[in-house]
């Protein structure tokens, strides 16, 4: 069954599966052939961005600038300049819009096309394979964006296009014990060989398969997490729940593929899709830096240098899995979740989430800073906080950070359009 689904899928998306090939045969090539490929692929986009679009033409001097000092491409840029980013040759009628996950909750609009999408599942099947997953094998999605799990959306297709697909979308939108019951018996009757969603989605199915004491079914051989940062516990609640491995996987709908996670547990940069840069700037944690990224594929709205708005570092050195491409770490802070006190402070969103450790009755929490002066703590809990352990949070915030600490009991705390869930929330997004 599963090489029938496979030559199916195959024969369905001819575009698609032609770009697997050419991305598998890609990890065939050395570290340095890989390197000398990025840096051809990099000089080629950024030449045809400033001959071909209007934005990057007046951005860009043709005159043997090096990369690192063209501008860098910001959220604000691209929703001013949409429409001066498309290539010029773009036909107009048939390109569509596509929409950020919109982690403020205001989600950014771009351009796309059919081959951009193809070229994005061709990746996320690359990047499902390096847990041990073949085409043909079960996915199921637990997605929180509607306009993603509806028909035509990048998980919404028909019954029998996903029984090809042998993929199933769950709209994992609106949560409760019931859906999260339900959830996890689709789960265990579908017997899928991967589960990929977002953290927090995942999380709160593992909370409920753990206290259910529901058995997963023995077809898992990994659980993918993405859209939200994934923590060290969220990762081994998911492990006990699933009895599998969990992997993390980062991208974004604008330059998606960037890096995936291996069965050594090492995130993988896909440099034969993008080049990832890692800067330093002020705000950021110990350790992290701001990432950039360029798409070496993208020729209908090239994303040069553009700045993701999340953290992380470039690694040194292999990893013993054998894949040639070089590795990353993920940072915990987004640039929109760093907490500033009115005396100029700036506090990582880790400062806040440690503050918690050892807290067990909170099943949701969300630090969200009011004012300069003020933070609210929203929680989802089986129980109150004592009044010990609010002294201690409202004495060490007050003495640390000058903030005055207000706590409010949710009955669920509000997720973004797209269904993520932020858990620091600083005060220049709060809003």
């Amino acid at each position: 069954m599963m090489i029938l689904r496979s030559w199916l899928h195959a024969r369905r998306y001819p575009v698609r599966y032609a770009e697997l090939e050419r991305l598998l045969r890609n990890q065939s090539l050395s570290r340095e052939e890989l390197s000398n490929k990025q840096r051809r692929d990099l000089a080629e986009i950024v030449a045809f961005a400033a001959g071909n679009t209007v934005y990057y033409a007046e951005k860009f001097d043709p005159v043997g600038a090096s990369f690192s000092s063209l501008p860098i491409l910001t959220k604000e840029d691209v929703a001013a300049r949409r429409d001066d980013i498309l290539v010029r040759s773009a036909d107009r009628a048939r390109v569509k819009l596509g929409h950020t996950g919109g982690s403020t909750g205001k989600p950014l609009a771009f351009w796309y096309d059919d081959t951009k999408h193809e070229s994005m599942r061709a990746g996320m099947m690359r990047g499902f394979m390096m847990s041990g997953w073949r085409p043909g094998q079960k996915v199921l999605y637990f997605w929180g964006a509607r306009h993603d799990t509806v028909r035509g959306g990048v998980f919404g297709g028909a019954p029998l296009a996903d029984f090809i697909a042998a993929e199933k979308t769950i709209a994992a939108v609106e949560y409760s014990e019931a859906k999260l019951n339900e959830w996890a018996r689709t789960t265990q009757t579908w017997r899928p060989t991967l589960l990929y969603g977002y953290a927090s989605a995942l999380d709160e199915i593992a909370r409920h398969v753990i206290a259910a004491r529901m058995a997963m079914p023995s077809s898992l051989i990994g659980v993918y997490s993405t859209a939200e940062m994934l923590g060290p516990d969220q990762r081994e609640r998911m492990q006990q729940a699933f009895g599998c491995k969990v992997f993390n996987q980062y991208g974004c709908r604008e330059v998606p593929n960037i890096a995936w996670e291996c069965r050594q547990g090492n995130l993988h940069v896909f440099t034969d899709l993008v080049h990832l840069e890692s800067v330093g700037g002020e705000g950021e944690g110990e350790g992290e830096e701001r990432l950039l990224v360029t798409s070496l594929s993208n020729r209908l709205m090239p994303f040069i240098r553009y700045e993701l708005g999340d953290s992380g570092r470039l690694i040194e050195g292999g990893c013993d899995c054998g894949s040639p491409f070089p590795l990353m770490e993920m940072g915990l802070c987004r640039q929109n979740d760093l907490i500033r006190t009115r005396a100029g402070k700036r506090l990582h969103p880790g400062y806040f989430n440690r503050l918690l450790d050892g807290v067990t009755q909170i099943r949701q929490y969300q630090w969200v800073q009011m004012d300069p002066d003020r933070l609210a703590l929203n929680l989802v809990a089986a129980a109150p906080l004592s009044a010990e352990i609010l002294a201690q949070l409202r004495e060490r915030l007050a003495r640390e950070a000058a903030l005055r600490l207000e706590v409010h009991y949710l009955h669920e705390i509000p997720r973004t359009a797209a269904g993520k869930h932020r858990f620091v929330i600083g005060l220049a997004t709060s809003g």
